[in-house]
């Protein structure tokens, strides 16, 4: 367990805040769950967590067998990609809406006390 511990900017503790800021190199805050790189791999990832999507899935790859094809093979993807694709456009959506609160929170001015 690290205690997060704050120092003023005065002088008279500089060591002490050379010590605790190797830990803390930053103080913005960030909520966002992707990044541009891992948007797609951690969200096909955490989808296919879910029992739906892993159900869906295993009647795509099964339907690609001739001998238990029962559904044209187009149309059984189509459940699977509509649903991800709404859910991606959903979480795309609220990922940016916390970036920008994150944004306008870290660019904020602050007031800080010292006695």
């Amino acid at each position: 367990n690290k205690w997060r511990i704050v120092f003023p900017n005065t002088g008279r503790q500089w060591k002490d805040w050379k010590q605790a800021s190797t830990f803390y190199s930053g103080n913005r805050i960030q909520t966002t769950k992707y990044t541009w790189f891992t948007f797609l791999p951690q969200y096909l990832f955490e989808q296919f967590h879910r029992l739906g999507n892993l159900y869906f899935f295993f009647l795509v790859v099964l339907n690609w067998f001739p001998q238990v094809e029962v559904f044209h093979r187009e149309i059984t993807v189509l459940p699977l990609i509509v649903v991800l694709f709404a859910s991606m456009i959903k979480d795309a959506v609220e990922d940016y809406r916390k970036y920008q609160f994150d944004k306008t929170i870290n660019f904020s001015k602050t007031r800080v006390y010292d006695k």
